[in-house]
């Protein structure tokens, strides 16, 4: 009965020291690989105008871009930021649209025709009642 524990002992200690010196050998290597991807959010506000026709025209301003697409009448049109404007300015070569103050215009450049026009009701400011 010693004889066979001190077997035993003696194949799980020789175990045990083979079983350290394995794992002691390996050496974990992490691959990493760049990725050139770049992450980007494109910021859009989506806003809906009403006229006093009730035609309705929808504004969709990507930030990221600065674009502007307006869709009127089932027509789409894209347009481009205009920095030296004030205010929200796009246009291209045919259409601008602009979002000055409230006052929204959308009109076909070539022969200065308005499209749509429409003024954000300024409803809260215009029932504030001084109170004594």
């Amino acid at each position: 009965m010693k004889k066979l524990l001190l077997i035993f002992a003696t194949v799980f200690l020789l175990f045990s020291v083979i079983a350290c010196k394995h794992s002691g050998k390996e050496t974990e290597t992490i691959l990493t690989t760049p990725v050139n991807t770049v992450h980007t959010e494109n910021e859009t506000t989506k806003e809906v105008f009403s006229n006093d026709l009730g035609e309705q025209m929808e504004v969709i301003i990507n930030h990221t871009k600065n674009t502007a697409t307006i869709r009127l009448d089932g027509n789409t049109y894209e347009l481009k930021k205009n920095e030296s404007l004030p205010e929200y300015t796009a246009h291209n070569s045919e259409y601008q649209y602009s979002n000055i103050h409230g006052n929204i215009i959308f009109l076909k450049r070539d022969y200065d025709m308005v499209l749509f026009r429409s003024k954000k009701s300024r409803s809260s400011e215009s029932t504030k009642m001084a109170s004594y």
